[in-house]
């Protein structure tokens, strides 16, 4: 008997329609030659093009929409048309702190068969996880603008509240403890910054103290994204605000391929009736979009996310297997890893493995 899983799939702006394709190309393929699982994908076509003809990025009810399924696979939001606060704050944000899913994962590894920007590195050398505080913090959206031309007046400010910050550092402890992490970094800049920051400094030394089997430490943001590229190696796991955690999380996918091997999902591990949220770190890419060279792979890797929060371990294995086989054999590559493959060779050489490994 197999389970039946209710996808929500909104393929969004730009490249997002093609590299969800990949991904439910492969988990079809899964469904099909492993068996025990089904899912029942369900399009919505919110985004840019949406807001266009509507005036807004998905409609009022969108949340109680989204409620009745079980994870929302996401392309990705963008369009140079739509101011890019409009995209954010019309549809990314909306689901997440409506759903209060504050706990965004961002892994980062250096696969065997991809080469990083970084001299000296070999497959495996770089392999950490960035964990983000996804409802609060820089993007609470609290101020406003006042005035105009010389008189313009922007105050922007920012929310840290005590349980908001203690949960994702007990999180981040947790995570680390439960899949074998040594040390859990976490990332400030309280030199200058002096409440909320500080704030969370004094809440990680509090539940640092109570997880001693976990090695920990602070640093300030801009010394962090500069030992990343110098000492990749020294990170394991990281915990960081919603501003932090974002830019740390593209220069680490930088570090480890690109951003077309970047990976995301956005969950409430205390709450189980709301969705998950799962779109890759990219962006819409306009640039290339319906060209077929975007490189489907973080989404890929990102319907593995989806699976693991799930709870189908096993197939995530297997699709995680499947990417890295094929990232090793390094015949169908895309432009970005130095390839003339098309999105959609990507997407079918990952099937051909799964059925491979039947």
């Amino acid at each position: 008997m197999k389970t039946i899983y209710p996808i929500a799939v909104i393929p969004g702006d730009g490249i997002g329609g093609e590299v969800i394709t990949e991904g439910i190309k492969c988990l079809n393929a899964l469904s099909d030659l492993h068996g025990g699982l089904k899912f029942e994908f369900t399009m919505f076509p919110w985004g840019s093009d949406y807001f266009l003809k509507n005036g807004f990025m998905m409609p009022a009810d969108g949340l109680t929409i989204l409620k009745d399924f079980q994870a929302v696979y996401l392309g990705a939001v963008g369009d140079p048309r739509v101011p890019d606060d409009v995209t954010l704050h019309g549809l990314l944000l909306p689901i997440k702190m409506g759903f209060d899913l504050y706990v965004g994962l961002r892994p980062a590894y250096l696969h065997d068969g991809v080469s990083s920007v970084l001299a000296g590195m070999s497959p495996g050398d770089i392999d950490l996880v960035v964990i983000r505080e996804n409802t609060e913090g820089e993007y609470s959206n609290v101020g406003g603008i006042v005035g105009h031309a010389d008189q313009a007046l922007a105050v922007q400010s920012s929310v840290f509240t005590r349980k908001g910050v203690k949960r994702i550092i007990e999180y981040a402890f947790e995570y680390a403890r439960k899949n074998g992490r040594g040390k859990v970094t976490s990332l400030t800049k309280s030199n200058a910054q002096r409440y909320g920051m500080v704030l969370w400094d004094q809440i990680f030394r509090e539940v640092s103290s109570k997880f001693t089997d976990i090695r920990h430490e602070s640093k300030l943001i801009d010394a962090a994204c500069m030992d990343a590229v110098r000492s990749p190696g020294n990170y394991d796991v990281i915990v960081a605000s919603n501003l932090f955690a974002d830019i740390l999380s593209d220069l680490t996918a930088g570090i480890t391929g690109g951003m077309g091997l970047a990976p995301g999902g956005s969950f409430n591990p205390d709450d189980k009736t709301v969705p998950g949220l799962f779109d890759p770190v990219h962006g819409s890419a306009p640039d290339i979009a319906g060209k077929g060279l975007a490189n489907p792979i973080a989404a890929i890797l990102t319907a593995k996310m989806m699976l693991d929060f799930l709870g189908e371990f096993k197939a995530a294995a297997i699709l995680s297997g499947a990417v890295r086989k094929q990232l090793a054999e390094k015949k169908i590559r895309t432009r970005d890893l130095g390839g003339a493959s098309k999105t959609c060779d990507a997407g079918d050489d990952i099937v051909r493995i799964l059925r491979e490994v039947n």
